[in-house]
């Protein structure tokens, strides 16, 4: 809190040697005058601020400059201002957790389903390009273990 201490001039502390009367004497003119170079020592000014004051302190210190009206005001827009943020970020951080939480329900087994599709289009192609490869090196083996299934099946095996 701030501390108030009262300096007395020394102009006042000095009381007059001759009493004043209607006319103007140079020690009156002397009394008006004032020095820029003032015998007021900072070690006063020093004693008077406490040291473990805080900028907070100060700042809440002058709350009595504002009027209440003012003040009202200026709270109530700061309290709806910072609502408005809490809820927005509450909102706004539930409606992430839907989305991620729906994305993990239903993206993790539709990747995991397409990968095991594209595993069997892959061996698919595999097994053809093999069957390919053995047409080239050996011509007509594939046709004629045909034949000697169907001529099986005419001599009465059944087919399985």
């Amino acid at each position: 809190m701030v501390k108030l201490q009262e300096v007395e001039d020394e102009h006042f502390k000095e009381k007059p040697t001759q009493p004043k009367t209607g006319a103007v004497l140079e020690s009156d003119e002397d009394d008006d005058f004032t020095d820029t170079d003032s015998e007021f020592s900072t070690e006063s000014y020093d004693d008077a601020v406490p040291e473990d004051e805080t900028l907070y302190d100060r700042i809440t210190a002058l709350k009595d400059m504002i009027p209440p009206q003012s003040r009202h005001k200026i709270t109530s827009t700061i309290s709806s201002l910072t609502n408005f943020a809490k809820s927005t970020v509450s909102f706004g951080g539930k409606t992430l957790w839907v989305l991620s939480t729906s994305a993990f329900l239903l993206g993790v087994p539709w990747a995991l389903a397409l990968a095991e599709e594209q595993q069997y289009v892959q061996m698919e192609r595999e097994q053809g390009m093999i069957k390919g490869a053995n047409e080239m090196l050996t011509p007509g083996a594939g046709a004629a273990n045909d034949l000697t299934n169907l001529e099986g099946q005419k001599e009465g095996q059944p087919a399985l």
